[in-house]
C-alpha cells in the first residue's frame, strides 16, 4: 500500500478529482492549505498599493491505495493539474504501512477499497 500525497492548484482540484476516480482510487482526503515552492509568492495590486503575498492557496490530496494503481494515479494526478506554468504542485508517495476502517475494523488494502 501507499500513501500518495499532491499539492496542486485549487483551480485544478475538480478535474484531478475526477482523474483519480477513474484511474481507481476510492477515496482520498482533501484539504486547503499554503505554501510556497520556487514560486516565492507573488506580487499583486490591491487599492493602488502593491504588497506581495508569500504564502499562496494550494490544495492538499492524501490518497491511500494499493500498490499496483500507484502509477495510473500519479499519472492521472499529473496529467489533470499540469496547466505548464510554475505553481503546478508536487506529488509525494509514501510506503503506507497499515490502514484500518474503523466502522468494520477491516484491515490494510481491504481498508482503503471501494
Amino acid at each position: 500500500m501507499r500513501m500518495i500525497i499532491a499539492v496542486i492548484k485549487p483551480s485544478r482540484l475538480d478535474a484531478t478529482l475526477e482523474a483519480v476516480a477513474q484511474a481507481g482510487a476510492s477515496g482520498m482526503t482533501v484539504t486547503e492549505v499554503r505554501g510556497y515552492g520556487r514560486q516565492k509568492g507573488k506580487t499583486e495590486v490591491y487599492r493602488g498599493q502593491e504588497y506581495e503575498v508569500k504564502l499562496l492557496p494550494k490544495v492538499r490530496l492524501e490518497i491511500a491505495v494499493s500498490a499496483d494503481i500507484v502509477e495510473p494515479v500519479i499519472e492521472a494526478i499529473c496529467r489533470a493539474a499540469n496547466t505548464g506554468k510554475i505553481g503546478d504542485g508536487k506529488v509525494f508517495v509514501l510506503d503506507l504501512q497499515s490502514a484500518l476502517r474503523i466502522r468494520t475494523g477491516e484491515r490494510d488494502s481491504a481498508a482503503i477499497t471501494g
